[in-house]
Formats: C-alpha cells, sequence, structure tokens
C-alpha cells in the first residue's frame, strides 16, 4: 500500500509506528484528509496560527500545518508521539514550531484552532473535552473529524453537553467533520476523571484516568491472571508489560516483596495511573515506570518474569502485531530461565506465536473464556 498522502498542504510521506514491512494499513484515513482540504479552503490567516492538534496518530495532521503555523499535538499515545518524529525525520522537516504534550498534561494556553481526531474511547473524548472547555473562546476554531461509522449521537452529545452548538459535515469519502461553536461564557463542567473502584483484597481504592483499559472495574481476564502469580524469593525484577492501571503488577509486588517491578504502557495515562496506584498501596519494593513502546527501552536479559494481557487492536486498527511485539520483546528482556505468563481470550491462538518464539509454552489453566499460558527463556 503506498505510504505518500496528497493533501492540500503539500505530499508527505507517511509511515505508521512502529514500521512494518509489508505495511497493509495506511498511517492517515479519509478523516484527516478531508479535514486538511477544508482548512486549505476555509482557514487562512496573515500570521501564523496557533493549532492544537488532538489525537493525531501518526503526523497526518501535524506535517501538513507546520510549514505555516504553531502546531501542538495533544496525545496519549507514545507510539503516536514517536511516529510523529519519525515521520519528521522522514519528510526533512526541521525547525518548525511543533510542541508535543502527553495526556497527562492539559493544554493552558488558548488556540486560535483546534483539530480533533475522535478518540475510540468515548471516556477520553469526554474527559479532553472538560479540559479543552477550559481553554476555548468564542473565538476559537473548533473542528473534529472522524469516519462516519464513528461518529455517534452519544458522540455529538459530549461536544454540544460540553463545549457548545455542535453540527456535522456532509460525508466525503465515508468521513465527515464536526463543528462546535463555543458557549460563551464556557461552561461550568465537573470532569469525572480519573475515577476510582475498589478492587478485593486491597485496602485502598484503584485510580484510572479516562484512557485506561478496564477504567470502571477490573476486567475478567486480569482478575483470572491475578490467582496464578508466583511467589518465590528469587525474583529481581518483575514486569507488568502493558501494565494498564497497574493492578497485575500491585499484586505481584505484593507476593514478592523482595522484588523490584517496572510497569510498562505505551498510553502515558495508564503509566500516570500506575504510579498513583504503587504510591497510594504502600508498598515497599522498587518501582520504575516507562511510557514506551512495547518492551524496547529495558535492558536485555533484565527480567525474572513478564506478566501480560495483550491487547489485540491499536486504535481502531484490529490484528495481533502489538502482541507479536510484546513477545519478541519480552524473549529479549527476560533472563535465561526467566517465564512469562499470558493471559489471553482463547479464540486468538498466541499459543502457536509463543512457541514459535520461545520453543516452548504451556497452558497452565483456562476457563470458558480465556486460557493462561507460561513461556521459559531457554
Amino acid at each position: 500500500m503506498t505510504n505518500i498522502m496528497q493533501v492540500p498542504q503539500g505530499e508527505f510521506k507517511l509511515n505508521r509506528y512502529p514500521f512494518i514491512r509489508r505495511e497493509s494499513l495506511r498511517a492517515w484515513d479519509a478523516a484527516d484528509e478531508y479535514l486538511l482540504k477544508y482548512i486549505s479552503e476555509n482557514i487562512s490567516a496573515e500570521k501564523p496560527l496557533k493549532i492544537l492538534v488532538v489525537n493525531d496518530n501518526f503526523g497526518a495532521l501535524v506535517l501538513p500545518l507546520l510549514a505555516a503555523n504553531d502546531v501542538t499535538l495533544w496525545s496519549d499515545s507514545y507510539l503516536s508521539q514517536q511516529g510523529v518524529k519519525e515521520n519528521l525525520k522522514e519528510n526533512a522537516i526541521k525547525n518548525v514550531r511543533y510542541t508535543f504534550l502527553n495526556s497527562t498534561e492539559t493544554p493552558a494556553e488558548h488556540f486560535d484552532v483546534i483539530l480533533l481526531k475522535v478518540p475510540k474511547s468515548n471516556a477520553l473524548l469526554e474527559d479532553q473535552l472538560c479540559r479543552l472547555v477550559e481553554i476555548v473562546s468564542e473565538k476559537t476554531i473548533f473542528i473534529s473529524a472522524a469516519m462516519a461509522k464513528n461518529i455517534h449521537t452519544s458522540t455529538l452529545n459530549y461536544f454540544e453537553n460540553i463545549i457548545g452548538e455542535t453540527k456535522t459535515s456532509l460525508a466525503l469519502k465515508k468521513a465527515r467533520l464536526i463543528f462546535t461553536r463555543t458557549d460563551y461564557p464556557a461552561k461550568n463542567i465537573d470532569n469525572p476523571y480519573p475515577k476510582s473502584y475498589q478492587f478485593d483484597g486491597f485496602d485502598y481504592m484503584i485510580c484510572n484516568h479516562s484512557n485506561v483499559f478496564s477504567r470502571d472495574k477490573l476486567d475478567i481476564g486480569t482478575r483470572f491472571l491475578l490467582g496464578f502469580i508466583p511467589v518465590t524469593d528469587n525474583y529481581k525484577t518483575i514486569v507488568d508489560m502493558g501494565c494498564g492501571n497497574g493492578l497485575v503488577g500491585l499484586a505481584a509486588a505484593a507476593k514478592n516483596p523482595a522484588a523490584a517491578v517496572v510497569f510498562a504502557d505505551e498510553s502515558f495515562m495508564a503509566v500516570d495511573s500506575a504510579k498513583t496506584n504503587f504510591e497510594t498501596s504502600g508498598l515497599k519494593n522498587k518501582a520504575e515506570f516507562h511510557a514506551m513502546d512495547c518492551l524496547k527501552n529495558l535492558a536485555a536479559d533484565s527480567a525474572d518474569l513478564i506478566l501480560n494481557n495483550p491487547p489485540f487492536h491499536q486504535q481502531h486498527a484490529i490484528g495481533d502485531s502489538v502482541a507479536w511485539r510484546m513477545f519478541n520483546d519480552a524473549r529479549n528482556v527476560l533472563r535465561k530461565g526467566g517465564e512469562m505468563l499470558v493471559v489471553s481470550n482463547r479464540h486468538l491462538g498466541y499459543h502457536s506465536k509463543l512457541k514459535k518464539i520461545f520453543d516452548n509454552c504451556e497452558q497452565i489453566a483456562s476457563n470458558q473464556k480465556f486460557v493462561i499460558l507460561k513461556v521459559r527463556k531457554k
């Protein structure tokens, strides 16, 4: 599939991140193209505009707008952040006015234009709009974009109830734009995030930012895995890979108080939630918290146990590429004799993938929906 995006602002070579040979998915969609076309035809200024781009996956919006404007990207994804960096290099774009804000930071300045790609999670959308309402004014141009199939009445209600009057464009290539006029003065909105819940066996609340998996209650796959976390005095380092709110790592730390625990996720909100939960837990283990691509930033041969509940999607794209990367990184990071426990839906067939990578795989538990697989680095 071609990786050249042609839009009114120019021609750009865009890759998804991390780069995969023979990638079948593009780094942009028709909603990006529609939004850039609208901007080219309807928004102009004699001086650079201050533009906030929200949830751009790999730079499809950021790169075309950088030539004439000051652009800030606000995103929860470490992979998106790195994707923009790599695509800036790929297109030899230098000396630009570009800033990155991760999702645990809130934009504090006013922008001329806000461009938002509607996220998969309604909770994240609600959280972002609750924070954006603090910086919009009656002069702010606020346009959102998504594929039409991802825009629902509930989606539009969030814009209408939090920001102001909202309408949509006609569809173009199965994409739509959402135009929002700011109520003035701005509405006084209480942001419901982060949320917390009490988990059995923990005497403190589990904090969850809006984009954290299973933010309202513990998912049943993770709950199943918790009952099989091993206990030994021999662990020096345990890794909670794809940590989410960190509950698996917290349980492992409680069972293995001498072990250091590393919490890793590509979501900044997940890592921050895990850090908050560890700090309020009273656990005395050494702990590290990293936003990263799988385990790319960890040293080889540095972990004794890795615990993993792998996702099977990246943004709206569904597939097993994330799991493959996680499993390969785990093999690199585990010490000889180290083990990884993976919980997954039965139908995903991770047993064969793990056996190819580790040359061994044992199913140690199962129920009607999930299996727990164990591999050992030889």
